[in-house]
Formats: structure tokens, C-alpha cells, sequence
């Protein structure tokens, strides 16, 4: 904050249940979004059913300015816009919570960050895909526009291996928890696509009416991980969202050149991403995950252009004259006719010796053994018919 990273000119979507937008601490901070619940809406009312307000928690600790109690959000002066879907738990709770139509709505209206601290259980027995193609259509379409997505790792600990989307989608930084020593939260779920890790260990924040709370959870590691991309492109505008990605990955407390399931690349320094020299081509791996995607879908989503009309002269390129044909029955065509016929005869009586030889070839190396009568239904083990599969859910 001192150096002048504060998040102010970024605009930060959330995608959650809503923001309690009222709140004093939000004053200035929070724009009309959108709500794409039954109840409909500009965002600015959080539809969760818990008395911590899962949507404005996250808000406050993203953009929360210090009101009663003190708390204040990472990045102050970023404005956030509310993105409130139909999630479970919600007053308004869906079986289709359409994150896909979110992700679109967020990027076409100028958020440069989009924060989603949100999961859906992918299980290789349920679901053929980790990530829904409709999302990741979505997503491909926020990057084309410039922005960054930001994703929740989930919270199912070490023991369960079910993948969490959208931050299992390409191109999202999928965000881990770890508590005030650096140390992984037991909580938080381990991927291999794991991107980095942040803090999510007894998190304060501003609840809908101003009440304080602490929290847990990959949600908040998401939340602070938005709101440092923020300080960072507030003090380097310039710079493109992968170049953004680039210098939070370069300047991890404990970056590894391959990320470890429980770590990702390392632990998120918000200090050092606004102040450590970085160079201007530093890698962003999750861009170049995505890359040969990212390119094929603008292939195949760029019209195709009708090439021009070739306009000719008004005769055919070219001169030719006609003949009369030759006489079929000349000497040296009878003589071709009878070679072609001769070679035509021999070709069959060699196909009929071959025919023979490979018959016998091949009922000389098959042997058949009777079934005895009191085995039905043995079969010979090397002509075993393989049985198909049996029948093999976004929560």
C-alpha cells in the first residue's frame, strides 16, 4: 500500500452469492453487478442463507475498507462487481447455478479479475469430462478479453482425490490454503493441478450487517489471491493479465520449478509481487497450459471469409482440335487384347493355387477340442468374448 498498490483502476468480479452492498465498509467499493438467480437483481444483495454471507465475506476481504472492527480488504481501492448466482444454500438455490453465463457476463463487462471462490465435485466414475465444456468455453472467452480467473482448490483435504471445478478448468489459477506459519491446511485439497497457495487460516471478515467473522477454507486463500492480482496490476497497469500471473508466480515464498499437489508453485508474497524486480518475460505455465486451446477455439471462432470470384474471359483457356478416333480392330491392338487375356488366365489359376494353399495353411494350425458332457459350457480360454463394461454426477 505504502509503494502506491492499493488495487485502484482494476475492477473485480465475484462470483459468489451476492454482496450485502449497504455495509459502510463497502462504500464506494461496490458496483452494480447482476444476478442471475430466479429473484434476478444488480448483485448488491446476498442471497446466502448463513448468517456469515459467504459472497460478502469475500468481498470484504478483497475490497472491505476498516469500518467497526477494523477490518479493511487487501486491495481497498479496487472496485468490486457482484456476480450472484444460484448456489446451494442460496434463497434462490438451482440445479443449474450458470457459472458458464457468469464467466461470460463478468468478462464482457470490463472485470479484469474474477474471483470465484467456488467448487463442484468432478468424479472420474460420474463425469466424462473434469471440466464442462460450456465452462470452459466461458473461460476461453474471459481470457480472449484480458482477464484473470481465479478458482477455489476446494476443501476435501488429502484424502479424497475428486477434482474441483472450475479450478480444475485450463487457464484458472487454482488456489490452495495455508495457515500464518506457511504450513498446508489440512483442509485444503490436494491436485496435481494445484497452481499456488495462499492464506486461509482463521481469515477476518464482514459478514451482511456488519457482523465480524473467522473463517476457513480455499475460499478465503481465493479471495486474498484475487485481491494481491489486484495491487499488482493497480501498480503495473501496463501489464498484460498472463504478465500478471507471471510475477505472482515468480515471487512465491517457496516457488518449485513443478507444482506439488498440497503447495502448487508456492506460497503467495503479496509484498514481493508489487516490489521484486521481474523480468517482463517471466513464465506463466497456466497460460501455457492453455495456449494451444486458447488459439484453436479463436480458430474456430473466426469467421471464415469467402475468397473472391474468379472472373474468366469469355473463351476457355487454351486451343484444341478434333480428330477422328483410331479403328479398334488394327493388328496391334488384337495382339495387346490377346496378351492381356493369356496374363488374365494365368492370374486366376495362381489365385486359385494361393486359395487352396492358405486353406490348408490355416485348418492345420486351429485345433478344436470337443466339449465334454458333463462341463457345459466351457469354451476354449484364448477365444474368450471380452464382456463390456457396466454402466459406470456438478454438485
Amino acid at each position: 500500500w505504502a509503494a502506491g498498490a492499493r488495487g485502484q483502476g482494476v475492477t473485480i468480479a465475484e462470483i459468489d452469492t451476492g454482496v450485502d452492498a449497504a455495509l459502510p465498509e463497502f462504500t464506494g467499493r461496490v458496483a452494480s453487478g447482476t444476478d442471475f438467480g430466479r429473484l434476478g437483481g444488480d448483485g448488491r444483495i446476498d442471497r446466502d442463507r448463513d448468517p456469515y454471507g459467504h459472497g460478502t465475506s469475500m468481498a470484504s476481504i478483497m475490497v472491505g475498507r476498516p469500518g467497526q472492527f477494523g477490518i479493511q480488504g487487501v486491495a481497498p481501492d479496487a472496485t468490486l462487481v457482484p456476480v450472484a448466482i444460484p448456489l446451494a444454500g442460496t434463497t434462490d438455490a438451482q440445479s443449474d447455478d450458470r457459472l458458464p453465463e457468469a464467466i461470460r457476463w463478468a468478462a464482457d463487462h470490463g472485470a479484469k479479475i474474477i474471483s470465484m471462490s467456488l467448487g463442484g465435485v468432478r468424479r472420474h466414475s460420474f463425469n466424462r469430462t473434469a471440466c464442462p465444456d460450456d465452462e470452459q468455453q466461458a473461460i476461453y472467452h474471459a481470457l480472449r478479453e484480458g482477464a484473470i480467473l481465479f478458482a477455489a482448490g476446494g476443501n476435501r483435504g488429502a484424502g479424497d482425490n475428486a477434482v474441483e471445478e472450475p479450478g480444475v478448468c485450463l487457464g484458472v489459477v487454482s488456489v490452495g490454503a495455508v495457515d500464518r506459519t506457511g504450513a498446508v491446511a489440512a483442509f485444503s485439497s490436494r491436485h496435481p493441478y494445484l497452481t499456488m497457495t495462499a492464506p486461509g487460516v482463521n481469515i477476518a471478515s464482514i459478514g451482511p450487517g456488519g457482523a465480524p467473522f473467522t473463517g476457513d477454507g480455499t475460499s478465503q486463500a481465493t479471495a486474498i489471491a484475487s485481491a494481491a492480482a489486484a495491487l499488482v496490476w493497480s501498480k503495473y497497469p501496463a501489464l498484460s493479465g498472463s504478465q500478471v500471473v507471471a510475477r505472482l508466480l515468480a515471487t512465491l515464498d517457496g516457488r518449485t520449478p513443478r507444482p506439488d499437489p498440497a503447495y502448487g508453485y508456492g506460497r503467495l508474497d503479496a509484498y514481493q509481487a508489487v516490489r521484486a524486480a521481474v523480468p517482463a518475460n517471466a513464465p506463466d505455465p497456466v497460460a501455457t497450459l492453455v495456449r494451444p486451446f486458447l488459439n484453436q477455439h479463436v480458430a474456430v471462432s473466426r469467421p471464415v471469409q469467402a475468397p473472391a470470384p474468379v472472373e474468366h474471359g469469355a473463351n476457355p483457356p487454351g486451343t484444341f482440335t478434333v480428330g477422328s478416333a483410331p479403328r479398334l480392330f488394327q493388328p496391334r491392338v488384337l495382339v495387346a487384347a490377346g496378351v492381356a487375356a493369356g496374363g488374365l488366365v494365368a492370374l486366376l489359376l495362381l489365385a486359385a493355387l494361393s486359395w487352396a494353399g492358405r486353406r490348408r495353411r490355416r485348418f492345420a494350425t486351429v485345433t478344436v477340442t470337443p466339449l465334454a458332457e458333463d462341463q457345459p459350457g466351457r469354451h476354449d480360454e484364448q477365444h474368450q468374448v471380452p464382456r463390456p463394461p457396466g454402466p459406470s454426477a456438478h454438485t
